[in-house]
């Protein structure tokens, strides 16, 4: 055997890399070490595509050497993602120590084959500058499918493997396809869903391997199992658990579902001692448990496989440089020297971006299109488009793939989606999927890309890539993140057709506090509980019936939401000659028709559900006891209102700048604002069609995942996912773009003294309660963090208390630093501007900590950009000079309860989130109301006060982060709401005497309110989205939009 370099042909020469040893991915621009003399030693070292390669090394050579020439043979600069595995003499699967000697760790080579496969899992795939990386993860995508470690649902799987078809053999032929799949083994259960494979396939015509790779991806990521490795454990109680480590920190697992993850920013400390493993968390005054979790695994190296590991994905994704050795103790050594050795993610995207453009031709071994790729490392604003690929496409033999994959199958299951947020580009360059470049044959067929420029707004790079948020598991589509601002109450309460107050003008006079209880009174319509009891045992007991009913009751409400638009709305503005017609029209086109699909969809779902309950003699047959094929029916009719679901953005930014351009437009917006009906921001209700496409994927995941294949509703079902999936992807990046617009609307209206808040490149990503340090102590400020700069604020005495501008900083230079040993203020930090200095505090450590990852995400991604802004926010602050020591009046939640001239004064903008968080003291993220688009929910409850007896019956809505209460679906506007944010949600203890099934507490100070649902289903999603409002996302959730589904 010879060193790699002297050989005739090798993979590396096969892949076209050249015969140089390229780049060293541990120092960028440098070739590997050189080997110590010594007796050289053969390894051997699979490949990603299954090839075996022999590398002559020095039997002193660290592990370092060994990897090195790997990647020089690749000619792969973002070597540093992945790493080198092999089986020890206990049989353990461990990885190959950098630093350490080889041969000291693999003590058998000839009988020893090392895998060359990813190490490390990026929360997005755009971080990945190369096509080649995104090729080699690819495959190993490919080979966690095969070997059932990618567990997913059958909609993602067939998705999935119809791209990994695609890159391999071209455009869709039917005989060839089936061929290929036949000759191919890409699922334990290929067979089942064979049929559902080929007909994805036949919709990528005209994409290329390139695209291919980067779909599959884009859909790999969002899957809950995505990058883990589960590594056996059990709790206290002796529960078999399961644990694993990505970006975001330590996860915990039960079979295929993950039920809890601690983020880094949470752990203090990771040890083990023996063979338990040791969770050490920050101090959090507000959560109960332990400061210290113990999971007992097989071995103590057990234990140290997964510690090192989990040291390793802590520097690679949190550290900005790789950490320096310890120093070499005199005498005694105290814990293990082991260290992350490598560049972080953050040196190697710095690298790859400084680096000159290079081309980087590679064959792609299992394809049949021969590919001379090459693409250059793409932009920031860039790389979140799909790459395309210049390629020349040249039809090879078509001849079944030798070297498939067969191993053994793992059952194969659905998973609870996680949470990512995925990358924006604001409101300009809509671009459609780029296909082939039209001067390269494709072995089929060639497309040619198209570009939509609709010319709206240009939001510059994602502020929230790094969040952990919600979209779905099954996804090439993943739900896009649509956040939500607006009123948290209703501005005074009158009766609704069946009102709950004793009398209209008493409502008049007592107008309703934001921030307290719903000033419903106790005398309505108590149930008994007998004949809620009986009432409960006629209906069925199926989860698939509580699912379906979820959708009806949900659809209840989405029917009333675009009720304000097209006929609200319409009727307020429609006789004015100062609002424009041209906008009055645009509205109307779109709106009306989705509004009248949405009244017979709701019709049939309404006499579905009534058949299903036994109130009529269908059920006797069984025919109706199902969902799926309703569904299916109205969603490929919903498809064809695409066409007007697309022209929703424009209908937003026309009445944006019809307000912007006409004073008089704006006051009759402003006005309509003010009514009962629109208890949310007007915005939000453009907004509420593409939401509504959100909720219907989720339900038929819920669906789907209750269903067992041979269910007569789960084709149905599944069919209607698909489709549902194909427009929400279709529509994915106009959900996006809108997002982030209809947020800086919304602040804007909070706050005075500011111009031009909405722009180009600005992005909002926090706002939220701190302390600033002065002359005269600490003074509460309102803080707004953009992605190009930090606006504080104190209330003013606007008659809407909108937020008045003291100051900003811009982000560009800026630099923070804990400094709570310096001021001696518990939770300080302090923030180095190029123009002054900023001291201010949380509340909490948490608070505090959440801040600070997102000031210093906002301050690389400024950095990224072009360079300092100094016109920054247009503000007026010679007329904002409040004094900095005594600016702004401060009053309590319970002052603000109490005091009715005060919410007289406040108007409709007082119960804003914005005011919210104010009086509670509290932030909120992009993320947070990205994640309450999807988390809404309506249904009947049962309220109780804590000293009533009775059970008041109440149609309830969850949105924007608070209650909305009703008599009855049928009313028109809500009679009170319940903001929640700063709430807790528990269960109610022994001494309560609360003795029902199925109830929830909500409790904030001394305010605390029981709710009863009337199944476990539904407790189940009540408390679900609760906990989304009530806990940021940023804590540990049990279920979030990927871990909220």
């Amino acid at each position: 055997m010879v060193e790699p370099a002297d050989r005739s042909s090798t993979a590396g020469q096969r892949l076209g890399a050249p015969e140089s040893f390229g780049v060293s991915t541990l120092e960028p621009g440098l070739r590997p070490p050189a080997q110590p003399p010594g007796r050289q030693v053969s390894m051997r070292v699979q490949m990603l595509d299954d090839t075996q390669e022999v590398f002559q090394i020095s039997q002193r050579s660290p592990g370092k050497v060994l990897f090195d020439l790997v990647c020089a043979h690749l000619n792969l600069v973002e070597g540093d993602y992945f790493g080198l595995e092999y089986q020890d003499q206990r049989k353990m699967t461990v990885w190959l120590d950098l630093l350490k000697p080889t041969l000291k760790q693999i003590r058998r080579p000839k009988n020893t084959i090392l895998r060359f496969v990813v190490k490390f899992f990026p929360p997005d795939h755009t971080q990945l500058m190369e096509e080649l990386t995104r090729y080699l993860f690819a495959l190993q995508i490919k080979r966690d499918l095969a070997c059932g470690r990618l567990i997913c649902n059958d909609t993602s799987a067939a998705l999935m493997v119809s791209h990994i078809i695609q890159s391999e053999i071209g455009d869709f032929d039917e005989t060839q396809s089936w061929q290929h799949l036949l000759h191919n083994k890409y699922l334990p259960d290929q067979d089942a869903i064979r049929d559902e494979i080929i007909d994805c396939h036949r919709d990528h015509v005209g994409q290329t391997p390139a695209e291919s790779d980067y779909q599959l991806l884009e859909i790999a990521r969002r899957l809950e199992m995505y990058g883990v490795r589960l590594h056996p454990a059990k709790d206290r109680e002796g529960t078999k658990l399961s644990l694993a480590v990505a970006n975001s920190g330590v996860l915990v697992f039960q079979g295929n579902t993950k039920i809890n993850s601690f983020n880094w920013s949470k752990i203090r400390k990771l040890s083990f001692k023996r063979k338990r493993f040791l969770i050490k968390l920050r101090a959090d005054p507000t959560n109960a448990h332990h400061d210290t979790l113990e999971f007992a695994m097989a071995s103590r190296d057990c234990c140290k496989v997964f510690w090192k590991i989990c040291v390793e994905y802590h520097a690679f994704f949190r550290l900005f440089e790789e950490p320096k050795p310890k120093p070499k103790p005199i005498l005694f050594t105290r814990g293990s020297s082991f260290r992350f050795s490598g560049r972080t993610q953050k040196q190697i995207i710095d690298y790859v971006k400084d680096s000159e453009p290079k081309k980087v031709p590679f064959e792609r071994k299992h394809s049949k299109i021969l590919s001379n790729s090459s693409i250059s490392p793409q932009s920031a604003s860039t790389r979140s488009h799909v790459p395309k690929e210049s390629a020349t496409s040249i039809p090879l033999a078509d001849q079944p793939d030798s070297d498939r994959l067969s191993h053994l199958a793992v059952p194969n299951g659905s998973e609870e989606p996680q949470a990512v947020t995925p990358p924006t580009n604001g409101l300009h360059g809509l671009t459609a999927a780029p296909g082939s470049d039209p001067t390269q044959p494709r072995q089929n067929h060639h497309v040619a890309g198209s570009v939509l420029d609709q010319q709206l707004l240009n939001p510059g790079p994602s502020c929230r890539a790094n969040k952990g948020s919600p979209g779905s598991e099954k996804s090439s589509l993943g739900g896009p993140h649509v956040a939500v601002n607006g009123n948290s109450s209703v501005n005074g309460q009158r009766m609704g057709r069946t009102g709950v107050l004793g009398a209209e003008q008493s409502a008049e006079i007592q107008p309703l506090s934001p921030l307290t209880s719903p000033l419903l009174t106790e005398a309505g319509y108590v149930r008994n509980d007998e004949e809620d009891e009986a009432r409960r045992k006629k209906f069925p007991t199926d989860k698939a019936y509580f699912i379906a009913k979820e959708l009806l009751t949900t659809e209840r409400t989405y029917l009333n939401d675009l009720q304000v638009i097209t006929e609200s709305f319409h009727s307020a503005v429609g006789k004015d000659e100062a609002f424009p017609d041209s906008v009055k029209s645009l509205i109307s086109a779109n709106y009306d028709p989705v509004y009248k699909f949405h009244q017979g969809f709701l019709k049939e779902t309404e006499q579905r559900l009534a058949q299903w309950e036994g109130r009529s003699n269908a059920h006797i047959k069984g025919d109706y006891q199902r969902i799926g094929d309703v569904l299916l029916k109205n969603i490929q009719g919903l498809r064809q209102l695409t066409i007007h679901l697309q022209k929703h953005s424009e209908c937003l930014v026309e009445l944006e700048r019809a307000c912007r351009s006409s004073r008089k437009v704006e006051t009759l917006c402003r006005d309509f604002e003010q009514q009962r009906v629109c208890y949310l921001p007007l915005n939000i209700f453009l907004l509420r069609p593409l939401h509504r496409l959100l909720h219907y994927k989720l339900i038929l995941e819920r669906l789907c995942k209750h269903y067992p294949p041979t269910h007569d509703d789960f084709r149905d079902c599944r069919a209607a996912l698909a489709d549902i999936s194909e427009m929400v992807l279709q529509l994915q990046g106009i959900m996006m773009k809108m997002e982030n617009f209809q947020k800086l609307i919304e602040l804007k209206k909070d706050l005075t003294g500011v111009e031009d808040l909405i722009s180009p490149g600005r992005e909002f990503i926090r706002l939220g309660c701190l302390s600033k340090l002065s002359g005269k102590g600490l003074q509460q400020r309102m803080f707004f963090l953009f992605s190009d700069c930090l606006v504080y604020t104190s209330r003013g005495m606007t008659p809407s208390n909108q937020f008045k501008v003291h100051g900003q900083l811009p982000l560009y230079g800026m630099t923070i630093r804990e400094s709570e040993e310096e001021w001696g203020v518990p939770h300080s930090f302090t923030l180095f501007g190029q123009r002054q200095s900023v001291v201010v505090a949380a509340s909490c450590t948490s608070e505090m900590e959440r801040w600070v990852e997102d000031i210093r995400m906002a301050i690389d991604l400024a950095e990224q950009s072009s360079s300092l802004n100094n016109d920054l926010l247009s503000t007026s602050l010679s007329d904002n000079k409040l004094s900095e020591d005594g600016g702004g009046e401060q009053e309590s939640e319970d002052e603000l309860g109490g005091s009715r001239s005060s919410l007289e004064r406040q108007g409709h903008r007082g119960n804003t989130t914005v005011h919210v968080c104010w009086h509670r003291n509290t932030s909120v993220s992009m993320v947070d109301f990205s994640i309450a688009v999807e988390n809404q929910l309506s249904g009947n409850l049962l309220r109780k006060f804590k000293n009533s007896n009775g059970w008041q019956k109440l149609w309830v809505v969850f949105t924007n982060f608070s209650l909305f209460f009703y008599k009855s679906h049928q009313d028109d506007y809500p009679l009170a709401s319940l903001p929640l944010l700063g709430y807790s949600v528990t269960v109610p203890s022994e001494s309560e005497n609360i003795h029902k099934d199925y109830v929830f507490k909500l409790h904030f100070k001394s305010h605390v309110y029981y709710f009863r649902s009337e199944s476990e289903y539904t407790f189940e999603r009540w408390m679900e989205v609760i906990r989304s409002a009530t806990c940021s996302t940023s804590r540990s959730l049990p279920s979030t939009r990927k871990d909220l589904y």
